[in-house]
């Protein structure tokens, strides 16, 4: 028997995101141009990563269509940095994802992670730290990983087996089929324009802070699924129409004057 139940007819998902009581919200998605602070497009879904990741491609994909504009770069946080979202953006839309790639193949406990090795893409091989080679047979495990093992008489006999895989027989790395993505965006994330979209992400913070405490949208009126649609565009609208008055108001730049 479910703790709590939803009494309305609601695509509300249950969430404690706010590190308080849990209780039932949608999530607002928006789209910005961050060069002018202007919403681009907006849309509500569940309050989980998932949707919101769903909401991002629908955004991008109909901004494209209704207005035939098709931004260069992609800024957001990691969540949106998995290997399937930045195969995406990368591969199928051809945008610079400015994006923190979502990793969790860092080791903690002092082994050796994926890092130290080194991927041979000719021969489709890793090679360890002691300079053997780690093969896989090509067999996508879980629609997106493969796996790439060392041989059992190679790590038996290393000198770094304490340090790379000490409660395995062998080593074994996985590899994501979407790796080439990750790797643009890990090289993305190294250069100034990355630091530039970080600093300019932040505006869309700025307008969930003035959606929350000056348009005081904290609970919604409407219900239903289409419901938090309306008042998430009514709001945007809103947004819009407060930015446009302050781009409008501000003095176009005089051109310089010399003597002659």
């Amino acid at each position: 028997t479910p703790k709590f139940v939803l009494t309305l007819r609601s695509a509300a998902q249950w969430t404690g995101a706010m590190r308080g009581p849990a209780f039932f919200a949608y999530a607002d998605n928006y789209l910005i141009d961050v060069k002018f602070g202007v919403i681009m497009d907006v849309e509500a879904t569940r309050a989980i990563r998932q949707a919101e990741v769903g909401a991002a491609k629908t955004m991008l994909e109909r901004t494209e269509q209704c207005f035939g504009l098709k931004p260069e770069r992609l800024a957001a946080d990691t969540a949106y940095g998995s290997a399937a979202t930045l195969n995406w953006i990368v591969s199928e839309k051809g945008i610079a994802p400015h994006i923190p790639v979502w990793d969790r193949s860092k080791r903690e406990d002092g082994t050796f992670s994926r890092e130290d090795f080194t991927f041979d893409k000719a021969h489709n091989v890793y090679i360890c730290p002691a300079f053997k080679v780690l093969t896989t047979t090509g067999r996508v495990m879980n629609g997106e990983m493969l796996a790439y093992r060392a041989s059992v008489p190679d790590c038996a006999a290393c000198a770094f087996k304490s340090r790379c895989c000490p409660k395995e027989p062998a080593r074994k790395i996985l590899r994501s089929v979407y790796e080439e993505a990750r790797d643009v965006a890990r090289a993305l994330a190294k250069t100034e324009a990355f630091e530039q979209s970080c600093r300019e992400r932040k505006r869309i913070d700025m307008l969930f802070a003035h959606l929350k405490r000056i348009l005081r949208l904290g609970r919604l009126r409407l219900r239903g699924p289409r419901g938090p649609q309306f008042e998430f565009t009514l709001a945007a609208i809103a947004q819009n129409l407060r930015r446009l008055a302050k781009l409008v108001a501000r003095a176009p730049p005089q051109a310089a004057t010399c003597a002659a």
